[in-house]
């Protein structure tokens, strides 16, 4: 019975002080299961040459090969290229869109509450559906945009126009989610130096050029570098739209490793594409970090 006793209480001590581990280690179990593992076996994988006939552990490594093999092939650079070029146009674009909105709604004007709340819609579809009634909108045949122009225009079928559809698209549905986060860093703003620029005889674009936005910089930040983290690993439109073409005009870097993997099923090429994106992300997501902390401080 004093044995028993004296168990519970080295027990109960030994909880009080491992409390803090104890409650955190259920969410990093998951987290190591959810996440981890598959980055591990994935990383594993990019350095074999492993087939669909071999056990998961059975690939031969290779080394650098895959990475190397990537490099060589001229697919691989024109998508790495591609998803580049696509990042900064959308990214350019709907912050420029996003910040224009932004600083409309900032006003006074009638029914200004009305276009908030529609700001939200583009971004409450997800993006497959938002593609497929894009899909169908741009359709030559039956689509209601060829209608109204009144010839039929192959918008998914031309190299050219399959890019700015799909970039259209991606615009349009993420544009609101930044006038949304800059329209917040606006209503943050302090009033003072505006208002003192303003009695100093400051006119509007002087008092937006040298006092609104430099204070809105930090949201700015924010919203150029989420967006090109999110751009960067496009997929889900761009596959519903074209497919990654016509003639590979749209296959970006994520729809080449989704086929590479699963319709060539080299899933050893395929997951070192996929670490080449991920290590390009994690770039982003440093400058993002540092864009927080530096916007903490500034507040």
């Amino acid at each position: 019975m004093a044995s028993s006793k004296r168990f519970g209480s080295v027990l109960s001590s030994w909880v009080d002080k491992h409390f803090a581990i104890l409650t955190v280690m259920p969410t990093l179990t998951v987290t190591i299961l959810v996440f981890g593992l598959p980055l591990i076996l994935s990383l594993m994988l990019s350095f074999q040459g492993w087939s669909a006939q071999q056990s998961l552990f059975g690939g031969r490594f290779v080394g650098f090969a895959n990475y190397i093999d990537l490099f060589s092939d001229p697919q691989f650079t024109q998508a790495l290229w591609l998803t580049i070029a696509y990042t900064v146009i959308t990214v350019f674009l709907e912050l420029t869109i996003g910040l224009g909105v932004a600083l409309l709604l900032n006003k006074d004007v009638p029914f200004v509450k009305a276009f908030r709340t529609a700001l939200i819609v583009p971004m409450m579809i997800t993006p497959i559906v938002a593609s497929m009634c894009w899909k169908l909108l741009l359709d030559p045949n039956y689509g209601i945009v060829d209608y109204f122009i009144g010839s039929p225009i192959l918008w998914l079928g031309d190299p050219t126009l399959a890019r700015i559809s799909v970039g259209f698209v991606n615009v349009w549905q993420n544009a609101p989610y930044v006038a949304i986060l800059l329209l917040a860093g606006l209503r943050s703003l302090p009033s003072e130096p505006i208002e003192a620029a303003a009695i100093d005889g400051a006119t509007r674009f002087q008092i937006f050029r040298h006092v609104t936005f430099p204070l809105l910089t930090p949201y700015i930040v924010v919203a150029l570098l989420l967006r090109t983290i999110f751009e960067f690993r496009t997929f889900d439109n761009v596959w519903v739209m074209t497919g990654g073409g016509p003639a590979d005009a749209t296959k970006l870097l994520s729809v080449y490793t989704f086929m590479t993997s699963f319709f060539a099923f080299d899933m050893s090429l395929g997951a070192a594409a996929s670490w080449i994106m991920l290590l390009i992300v994690f770039v982003f997501c440093v400058l993002f970090v540092a864009a927080s902390r530096r916007k903490e401080n500034a507040l």
